[in-house]
This record gives C-alpha cells, sequence and structure tokens, in this order.
C-alpha cells in the first residue's frame, strides 16, 4: 500500500510521535510505501523520520489546502492516515479530496476544547461530551498559549465542532483503549467505524530474553515521559516525599512543567535523591529501565492508554499508577503492581514503599507484568491489526469505485 501519513510535526516529541514513527517504520519493513504530511511544529530527530517517509511535504500557514493538494498529487496514496491535526482547511481538503481517510486518536485533542479533559486548577477529570458547556461555565474558550506570543489564546467552540464534523466523515477511527472508544461514542462517531488497536510499544527486548524480568539491585523508581502537567510529575514527587525507605527516583523527560519540577524537589528536600535526565533516546531506555526496581505512572489527566507503563513491564517492573482513564485497562492492582485512587498521594507513597522493601513480592508482581505484556500486548501483532485496518478501508474504497 502506498500510505500517506498526517501529523502535526516532524521528528519525535511525545507518546504520539513515537507511536507514529515505529509504527511507520514496521510498516515500511513490511513493504509499503510512506509519504509525510507535516505541519509546522518541530520535533527531535528528524533525519530519523526523512529515512522512513519519502516525500516529506510541509503545511505552510498560508496556504494549507495547496500543500495538501501537492502531497495528494505526487504521492496518490491508497489510504490517508491522518495523526494530529486539528487545521480545519487541511482536513476540509482531505475530506474533500475524496481518498479513504484513516484517523488515529492519540489524545483529547480531537474533542476537548482545552485538549486534556480536565479542569487546569481544581484538575477535576471532564466526563461531559463536547457542548456548549464548554464555553460556560467551563470557560474552555481561554486556554493556555504554548507557542510564541501572548500567554492565553482564544479556542473557537463552532471550529472544534466543525473539526468534530470533519473527523466524522472518515471512514475508520482508531484508539487505543475502550476508554477512549467511550470518548468517541459519546461525542457522537459511528460505533462502527471504531477499531481499538492498543499503541504497544515496541518489543525492545524480544531478541534479547535475557532482559526479561530483569531488576536492578537498588531502590530505583523510574518515571519516562512528558514532564507536563497532565503526567503529575509534581504529584509524584509530593508522593516521593512521603515514603520512607531509601531511593532513588530517575525522571526521563521533557515537557514545560520541568522547572517547575525541579523547584519542587529542592523544596521538598528531594534533591539528592531525585535526578531530572532529560530527553533520552528510546534505543537508550534500556539501560535505564534495567537499573530500576519499580516503574510509575503518575498521569492525572484520563490517560487515553498509557503504553510507557508496558515499556516497564516489558522488562519485569511492577508499575504503580493513579486510576485515570485507560490505565485500569491493563495494570490490575495485586497483579502486575498497584493500581492507586486518583490523586491519592500517601496511598501512592505506601505502595511504592512496599514494593522497593519487598523485593519479592515486586519480581513476583514484575513477572506477571512481562507475562501479561508478551500475552496481550505484542508489537508485531499491533502492526499486523493496524494493516488490516488501512487494508480493509482501501478495498472499500476500490469497491466504491467499481460499483
Amino acid at each position: 500500500m502506498k500510505l500517506l501519513f498526517v501529523h502535526e510535526r516532524l521528528g519525535a516529541f511525545g507518546g504520539a510521535e513515537t507511536n507514529l514513527h515505529l509504527a511507520a517504520r514496521e510498516l515500511k519493513n513490511r513493504g509499503h510505501k510512506l509519504a509525510l504530511l507535516h505541519g509546522p511544529l518541530p520535533g527531535q530527530g528528524e533525519s530519523a523520520w526523512r529515512e522512513v517517509f519519502d516525500p516529506c511535504v510541509a503545511v505552510l500557514p498560508k496556504d494549507p489546502s495547496a500543500a495538501v493538494r501537492k502531497a495528494l498529487g505526487k504521492f496518490c496514496p491508497d489510504v490517508v492516515y491522518v495523526h494530529k491535526m486539528a487545521d480545519l482547511e487541511v482536513l476540509e481538503t482531505l475530506v474533500a479530496s475524496g481518498f479513504p481517510l484513516v484517523r488515529m486518536v492519540h489524545d483529547h485533542d480531537l474533542y476537548c476544547m482545552r485538549s486534556y479533559k480536565y479542569h487546569p486548577r481544581s484538575r477535576a477529570v471532564c466526563t461531559r461530551p463536547a457542548s456548549p458547556y464548554c464555553v460556560f461555565p467551563c470557560g474552555a474558550s481561554v486556554v493556555r498559549n504554548r507557542g510564541a506570543g501572548f500567554p492565553l489564546k482564544w479556542v473557537s467552540y463552532p471550529a472544534k465542532r466543525k473539526e468534530i464534523e470533519l473527523n466524522q466523515q472518515f471512514q475508520r477511527m482508531i484508539v487505543g483503549s475502550h476508554y477512549m472508544k467511550q470518548e468517541l461514542l459519546q461525542n457522537g462517531f459511528i460505533e462502527e467505524k471504531i477499531r481499538i488497536h492498543p499503541p504497544v510499544p515496541e518489543d525492545l527486548s524480544s531478541n534479547a530474553p535475557e532482559f526479561q524480568s530483569v531488576q536492578g539491585e537498588g531502590n530505583i523508581v523510574i518515571y519516562v515521559g512528558q514532564i507536563i502537567r497532565g503526567k503529575g510529575v509534581d504529584v509524584l514527587l509530593e508522593s516521593l516525599a512521603q515514603v520512607k525507605c531509601p531511593f532513588e527516583c530517575l525522571i526521563v523527560g521533557e515537557g514545560s512543567h520541568r522547572s517547575y519540577c525541579e523547584r519542587l524537589s529542592r523544596r521538598l528536600g528531594l534533591e539528592n535523591r531525585v535526578h531530572f535526565l532529560g530527553f533520552v533516546p528510546r534505543d537508550n531506555l534500556r539501560n535505564y529501565f534495567t537499573q530500576s526496581n519499580v516503574a510509575v505512572v503518575s498521569s492525572v489527566w484520563p490517560e487515553p492508554f498509557g503504553a510507557v507503563g508496558l515499556e516497564g513491564m516489558r522488562y519485569g517492573l511492577p508499575v504503580v499508577g493513579f486510576d485515570a482513564g485507560a490505565i485500569r485497562e491493563w495494570l490490575i492492582s495485586g497483579y502486575n503492581g498497584f493500581l492507586v485512587p486518583w490523586m491519592d498521594r500517601a496511598q501512592f507513597a505506601a505502595r511504592v514503599q512496599e514494593l522497593l522493601s519487598n523485593k519479592t513480592l515486586a519480581r513476583q508482581l514484575g513477572e506477571r507484568g512481562a507475562r501479561l505484556v508478551a500475552k496481550r500486548f505484542c508489537f508485531a501483532d499491533y502492526i499486523t491489526a493496524l494493516e488490516k485496518t488501512l487494508n480493509d478501508v482501501r478495498f472499500e474504497a476500490q469497491l466504491e469505485v467499481h460499483a
């Protein structure tokens, strides 16, 4: 197949980009031809992306539809596979093109004006669909501007409704969890068009069985992910401040909340035990996982899936995580780690301390987690299922042409 990927940036950034690049690389290895239509947002490791996608066509802000027409005309894809893309002109041009369209919904951007489905002050998780309630009393029309310029920006509710309506015309919507499927259903998407394909991490350890169920000898807690407010690194630090036994914590990742969390770590007296390592290339993560004892997923926003927890489980690490979004679909409390009530810092600390203090229990839960991942979350199976969905859409489009 010829697949045109569409995404807001070129290069690595967060979990969405990791999933996109790994899936694309494997699809290319299976003989598919790939191109990329990308927005203006920057990423890291651009050269690795260009090795997978040929051509790469940039969407120019002055005339987005021209870039779309250029990419479609130059590449003539069998299927267009859209990831994160909110530009209405891009979406309208894709829908009008007649090419079969598939959308991967990585997070809540599509139907939440704030994009993270919780209130910025109270952090209370929103359970409503997109509606006028988002404007008043929620006040989601005014949000933080993460780009240059004024710190706040205006989000249009009519534009968000239009974005949803355009995506409802896609042939398939792919999500990573049952939780995300329900989010789409309550926002008016058709159930028959939704497919659940959990964004399984690549099996880094599949060719080296000795890395399964490996735990370090110390008391090391590892967090891997973006350091943004929804990921709850500040809540993690407040939890770790209550842990009584000796430990070290590795914070692997970057983000806009890092400087705040570093200051908080110092205020809590954790500066000698918590280490902010910054961005680490994916291929180097194995070294950190194999020296760790417990993996933590501290997200307080409703996680669409939480694939980083699976990465820890691949190395035999028990996981401690808040019950947020889809985390409960793979973290089974008392089986492969502990699912902690949302924002309960005391219980989070108690569970981390229990696993650090009881190495036998930690090893048992970690081994179960490794087996669970091997049985239910195989990267090759994920790509095969994704490949089938894309091929089904191509086949249906061909039937329509010949009908």
